[in-house]
This record gives C-alpha cells, structure tokens and sequence, in this order.
C-alpha cells in the first residue's frame, strides 16, 4: 500500500531528503516544516520532478498543530500511510551550563515532537489496520554523547518510546520502527564549532559524514512492504561510529 506518506522536518537536511526518498518510491508526500519557505520550496521540487506533493505549515511542538495537520492532509492528499518524525534540534554545551529554557527546547523538538505526531496520526491507521512510523533518533540516544547530556536523553527516550509503542500497536497491524543517524552533513552539524566536527570525523571508521540520503535509504527500507515483519527495531547508520548490539 502506497498512498501518503507525512514527513515533519521536511524543508531541509534529513527531512527533506527523505521527503525525496519516498516520493521516489511512490508516495504522496506532505512536506510538514514550521518554516514556510523551505517547506514549500521541498515540495516544490518534488512536484517539478513529477511527484505529488503538498506543503504543511505545521508546529511539531503542539499536538493541535499536528492533529490538525494530519485531518489536512488525509482530506486533501488521502490516507496517510507512512509517518516519520524527522524534527530534531540540539546545540553542543556542557550540561552544567545548560538553562532550563534549552532543556524545554530539546525535549520538545527531539521527544515531544515524536509523542504528538504518533498521537495524531495513530487513530487513524489503527481504524483503517495499517501503518508504518519512523522516528528518527540518534546515536547520542544509544551510546551517549559528551556535551550533548540532555539531547541524547530525548534520542534515547524515542527509542524507548518507539520499542513500546511498537508493542502496543503490533495488533493493529501498526508498525513502529527507529532511524539512528550518527554525525550527518546537515545545516545544524555545519553550525557546530570546528574542532568538534573534524574530531567526529575522525572518530568515525568511514572517514567521513553520512549524507541526508544515507539516513533517507532507510527510512525508505523500513516504510516498504516486505519490512512488514520488522517492528520495535532501531537502525544505526553511522559510519561505524557506534557499534551497539
């Protein structure tokens, strides 16, 4: 079944790539960012290129935004088939430097953003018995990661929350699977300092970054059909950087 799929985060980076990725595979892709510019300018790249494509202001931070996102696009696009939480956020500082207003900023962009976007699209695919959701984490969720305490917390909270909520939903023929990317060639990683970035390259065995459309590939993989006996499970893709059974 390839009707819609959702895809927040979709107007750069990762999220757009995978926005790109599974167009390719036949879906009708809702192009969901809070930035109207890069949303609309994803989605109007896919339907130039012959896709179908619409773009949705939507604030993943409100379940009301979403809620209301997800009746848009099945009335207007159709079913939605497919979901990925794409919406992640972090900056690298020490955790006793942390504010509370950061701490509110990266567990609402990282892990509430992925609590509410299931919320809203879940009635709907356990009535009609079908769905695929894909959350993309992170590494830090897996392994940890120096200066980035608070954020890896929410990465490993939606891993957590995936591996649950996959158990739940295995009756209703929902599947819930996790993305793990590991440093990627994103605006976000290009806004952190130097010596970070080079150390993280070091470190990591392919000697280089993924690019958006490693991590898009399997997004892809997971939301096709024989992926249907796969749920609760989390994908790394890393570089090798994180090795984790």
């Amino acid at each position: 079944m390839k009707n819609v799929a959702m895809v927040t985060g979709a107007g750069q980076g990762i999220g757009k790539a995978i926005a790109k990725e599974l167009a390719s595979r036949g879906y009708k892709v809702a192009a969901c960012d809070i930035n109207e510019e890069t949303g609309n300018a994803t989605a109007l790249e896919l339907t130039e290129s012959g896709n179908t494509s619409k773009f949705y202001k939507t604030n993943v931070t409100s379940l009301e935004s979403l809620s209301k996102t997800v009746a848009d696009v099945e009335n207007e696009l159709g079913p939605i088939d497919v979901l990925v939480n794409t919406v992640g956020w972090d900056i690298i500082q020490n955790f006793m430097d942390n504010s509370v207003e950061y701490w509110e900023k990266v567990i609402d962009l990282n892990f509430r953003s992925v609590v509410y976007g299931c919320k809203a699209v879940l009635p709907n695919m356990v009535e009609r018995k079908y769905g695929r959701i894909i959350n993309i984490a992170s590494d830090a969720g897996r392994a940890g990661s120096s200066g980035e305490t608070v954020y890896a917390g929410a990465k490993g909270g939606v891993i957590a929350f995936t591996k649950s909520l996959a158990r739940e939903m295995a009756r209703h023929k929902v599947i819930v699977n996790c993305v793990c990317p590991g440093p990627t060639d994103t605006p976000l990683f290009a806004s952190q300092p130097d010596k970070m970035k080079e150390a993280l390259i070091r470190a990591i065995p392919l000697r280089r970054l993924a690019q958006p459309e490693n991590i898009a590939y399997a997004v892809g993989f997971f939301a096709e059909e024989r992926a249907e006996f796969m749920t609760g499970q989390v994908l790394s893709v890393s570089g090798g950087l994180t090795m984790v059974d």
